[in-house]
């Protein structure tokens, strides 16, 4: 039988209590993961509405400014770029034919058909003339025989207005022709020649 060995190991230290800590917070969860991946979608999505909005409304002001009815693709464009909307366009005045009892008969007999003048009234007493009308077009001058077949009142051989005076008829606007006829019925008209056409 063989002797006994003593037992030389260290004794085991005694036991010690544990000290009070507090409780501990575990970070990185897969619920915190969870809620960043969704904000991120969000503001991704969010993102993403804002650049298609914008280009919606880029290309619908491109299309108004280039291909808008009766503005001009050239004008629309340059509204746009400018930020100025385009002026609204403006049609050429109606002209309407105006018939016109003029003072000195002679002055008409030079006047011919092409003829731009410029019409002055004159009224008795008022010895400041005012003009009526500036660089209009003269239609027509009535002789003899064609102021019946126009309509006009009845002249004289020579083209002399029965009522004194001359006519002529000049092409003008409808306001222009209304001044015209006021100024003749209170006063006298009197015409200067601004480019007398001779071809």
């Amino acid at each position: 039988m063989l002797p006994s060995v003593p037992d030389t190991r260290p004794a085991p230290p005694a036991p010690r209590g544990v000290p009070p800590f507090d409780p501990l917070r575990v970070r990185g969860s897969r619920a915190g993961r969870l809620r960043r991946v969704i904000r991120g979608q969000r503001r991704a999505m969010a993102a993403g509405l804002a650049l298609a909005s914008a280009a919606l409304a880029a290309s619908g002001l491109g299309a108004s400014g280039t291909a808008a009815p009766g503005t001009g693709g050239t004008a629309g464009a340059a509204a746009v770029a400018g930020g100025v909307p385009p002026a609204p366009e403006r049609r050429p005045a109606r002209r309407v034919s105006a018939a016109v009892r003029i003072a000195d008969a002679a002055t008409v007999r030079l006047l011919r058909a092409g003829d731009r003048v410029d019409v002055i009234a004159a009224q008795d007493g008022d010895p400041v003339a005012r003009v009526v009308a500036k660089d209009v077009q003269v239609e027509d001058v009535p002789r003899a025989t064609e102021d019946v077949a126009h309509g006009y009142p009845g002249t004289d051989g020579d083209g002399t207005a029965a009522e004194g005076g001359a006519l002529v008829v000049l092409s003008v606007e409808r306001d222009t022709a209304a001044a015209l006829a006021g100024a003749g019925a209170s006063g006298r008209l009197a015409v200067v020649v601004s480019h007398a056409d001779r071809n």
